[in-house]
C-alpha cells in the first residue's frame, strides 16, 4: 500500500470537475515521487478515471456557514483505504515547481502560514499535509464545540491551526513555497492597470484565495470598485494544465 497520498475535495457545484482533472495533472507534471491521487468527492462525474475516486468523509455541519468546514472530515481515523502521509491541495491552487519538497518535509502536520494574520497562528488550509488516521480528536473536538464554533472560529482553518498548535505539532511550509496570487503576483495600484501580474519564480504554488480565481486571472479581473483589477494572465498557460 503506498504511503504517499495527494488528495483534494469537491463537493456541491462550487467547482467542475475540470479542476479536479487540471489538479491531477497538475501533480503529475511536478511530483516525481511514486503516489496515490484521491478525489474525495459526492459528484465524482466527468473526473479522469486515472483519478481515485473516494465519497466524502463524514462530517455533519448542519448549520454552518460554508467555511470549508468539510475538511475537518479528512481528520477521520478511518480515511477510506489511504495510510501514510497526505498532501491537501485545494482545486483552485496553480502548481508551478516541483512539489518533492512537500513530502520531504518531517513533522506530523503542515500548513500555509496565513498572509491576512501575520500575529496570530492561523494557517491557510490551501496547502497542509497531516499522518492520515491519526487525528480523530479533531472531529471530536469539533462536535464537542457544536454551532459555538462559530463564537470563537472564522472558519475550519483556524480551528485546524488552533487545535494542531494545542497538540504541540503545528507547523509552516516555507514562505516562499506557497503564496497569494493577490499578495505575491498584483501590483501595488495603480501599477495593476498597466502591469500584467508578476509570475513568482520562486515559488512551488500560486494560492487563489478569494476573488479573482485562475480562471478570472487568466481573462482578466475587475472588483468591486475597479481596485482590484487584473490584466489577463497569459502565462498561467505554463502552469494550469488544459483539462
Amino acid at each position: 500500500m503506498l504511503k504517499r497520498n495527494v488528495i483534494c475535495i469537491k463537493w456541491g457545484d462550487k467547482f467542475g470537475a475540470d479542476y479536479v482533472n487540471r489538479l491531477y495533472k497538475m501533480v503529475q507534471r511536478n511530483l516525481t515521487l511514486e503516489h496515490r491521487f484521491v478525489c474525495f468527492t459526492d459528484k465524482p462525474e466527468g473526473i479522469l478515471d486515472k483519478v481515485e475516486i473516494r465519497p466524502l468523509p463524514e462530517l455533519n455541519d448542519d448549520g454552518l456557514p460554508e467555511k470549508a468546514w468539510k475538511k475537518l472530515g479528512l481528520f477521520t481515523d478511518k480515511l477510506a483505504d489511504l495510510e501514510g502521509e497526505a498532501l491537501f491541495l485545494d482545486l483552485d491552487v496553480v502548481i508551478r515547481d516541483n512539489i518533492d519538497c512537500f513530502f520531504r518535509e518531517e513533522g506530523e502536520f503542515f500548513i500555509i502560514k496565513d498572509w491576512d494574520f501575520p500575529d496570530d497562528i492561523i494557517g491557510n488550509s490551501s496547502v497542509f499535509k497531516f499522518c492520515v488516521n491519526k487525528h480523530k480528536d479533531i472531529i471530536e473536538n469539533f462536535y464537542k464545540e457544536g454551532h459555538d464554533i462559530r463564537k470563537r472560529y472564522k472558519n475550519e482553518q483556524a480551528f485546524l491551526s488552533h487545535q494542531m498548535n494545542d497538540k504541540g505539532i503545528l507547523k509552516y511550509w516555507d514562505r516562499k513555497w506557497c503564496v497569494s496570487f493577490k499578495r505575491s503576483c498584483l501590483h501595488p495600484f495603480p501599477l495593476n492597470f498597466f502591469m500584467v501580474p508578476k509570475d513568482p519564480e520562486e515559488a512551488k504554488i500560486i494560492i487563489f484565495h478569494g476573488r479573482p480565481t485562475p480562471e478570472q486571472a487568466y481573462n482578466g479581473f475587475v472588483g468591486k470598485g475597479g481596485f482590484r483589477y487584473v490584466k489577463p494572465t497569459r502565462w498561467l498557460d505554463e502552469y494550469w494544465c488544459k483539462d
